[in-house]
């Protein structure tokens, strides 16, 4: 089952959340959850009680270039800005995909990709919004490629995630 909702979803969604993109990274439980999560909207495909596949969007408000922290943990990582923000080049409404993720064992099912779709069909629907934007990892970089994303930014390291690619998608 596909589920969306803006706001805090439930517990099962934060434990997937955290058994994909924090745990095996040695990070704190606590790290999955973010600052704006009550504003964001979330997705999540659960089957028999048991939640997937994860992704989160928020739109990045007006003057952000989509910099900041991590998560507001101990030893959050800095995030590097988007640079067609930077820049004032993008379509405004934006927003930014964080947090996909998917267990080990369901993966290459097109879970994913369902969580991804209806995440941005959702932002373009409520927001309007017109360009979307996130920071790969450099191993998941090939899959949002062929969702239509593209990457815009050279590559840099996340302390303590590793490599990434920032990529962009006009809507």
């Amino acid at each position: 089952m596909l589920c969306l909702q803006v706001g805090h979803p439930h517990e099962g969604y934060y434990n997937a959340r955290y058994e994909v993109l924090r745990s095996p990274l040695g990070m704190l439980r606590g790290s999955e959850r973010l600052p704006d999560d009550a504003e964001a909207l979330h997705g999540w495909i659960e089957l028999d009680g048991v939640v997937l596949s994860v992704g989160r969007a928020h739109l990045i408000p007006l003057g952000s270039d989509g910099g900041g922290k991590d998560h507001d943990g101990p030893h959050a990582a800095i995030i590097p800005p988007f640079g067609p923000l930077v820049s004032a080049t993008a379509q405004r409404p934006a927003f930014q995909i964080r947090q996909m993720g998917t267990l080990a064992k369901h993966r290459r099912k097109g879970l994913a990709a369902t969580v991804l779709d209806a995440l941005e069909c959702e932002m373009v629907r409520l927001y309007g919004a017109k360009t979307g934007f996130l920071q790969a990892r450099e191993h998941a970089v090939p899959f949002y490629e062929a969702q239509g994303w593209t990457v815009i930014d050279p590559a840099y390291e996340i302390a303590e995630i590793g490599p990434h690619r920032s990529m962009m998608k006009a809507f």
